[in-house]
């Protein structure tokens, strides 16, 4: 064989040889990326750069791995919850607290009410004794006899400042009349002059009159107003019926 040829067919044979290498390497590089795309073909894996089919078709990419953000967006709203649950029990708090507050001031003010009302009532009844304890003052009362007229007579002189004791009157009067209010001197010189002496205590009409102790009676034989008279006159002339010892 002439050598020419042999050298253009050692050229071409090594031209072949180059194109099926070449061809079973680009075979093992599509098999290796056929192995790795999972059994959905619109899926890629994570990381994996998607193609420009999947890219124009919209195919949806799975298991790609979100941002930091993304991955703290859920504690986040946790936080925020917990945040949220406690400003309410927070503010529940604050309304209890509230109400147990308006609730003590109410039992405060109600309690301090009864109390005052309770005062009210002791001072009223307090009140009331004290009337009551005045009433048998108010309602004393004397014997018809010369021992109660000469009583009577006492209190009376002693609330309107005239002096004089139960002895000094209870002397002159028996020295006087002996205990007769209706008793009446008509022999005497006030007799013969038209103005007898009268009562427990003899008094003239002219002197009763012009002694006559207000709140008593203006008959001169009533015996209190007679006795309380007869002791205004003897106070002011000899300072108290207790000096008379004799007429006077």
């Amino acid at each position: 064989m002439p050598k020419n040829i042999l050298n253009r067919a050692h050229s071409a044979l090594t031209k072949q040889h180059k194109i099926a290498i070449a061809g079973v390497a680009a075979l093992g590089t599509a098999a290796i990326a056929l192995s790795a795309v999972p059994s959905n073909a619109d899926t890629v894996t994570t990381g994996s750069p998607a193609t420009a089919d999947q890219v124009a078709g919209g195919t949806t990419l799975k298991n790609v791995k979100g941002t930091v953000t993304d991955q703290l967006a859920p504690q986040t709203v946790k936080l925020d919850t917990l945040a949220a649950k406690k400003k309410a029990a927070d503010a529940a708090a604050a309304a209890k607290q509230r109400a147990e507050a308006a609730k003590k001031k109410a039992a405060a003010a109600a309690a301090a009410k009864k109390a005052a009302q309770d005062r009210a009532a002791k001072e009223a009844a307090s009140r009331s004794t004290q009337r009551i304890d005045m009433q048998p003052v108010a309602a004393k009362t004397y014997a018809n006899n010369l021992d109660g007229w000469i009583r009577q007579a006492l209190d009376i002189m002693h609330s309107k400042g005239i002096p004089g004791s139960y002895n000094g009157l209870y002397r002159n009067i028996i020295r006087e009349s002996s205990g007769n209010p209706m008793a009446i001197n008509n022999w005497d010189i006030n007799a013969a002059n038209g103005i007898p002496s009268k009562g427990l205590l003899q008094v003239i009409q002219p002197t009763f009159n012009a002694y006559h102790v207000s709140g008593t009676s203006w008959n001169i034989y009533d015996p209190v107003a007679n006795i309380t008279a007869a002791a205004n006159y003897a106070a002011h002339r000899y300072g108290s019926m207790d000096n008379v010892n004799s007429a006077y």
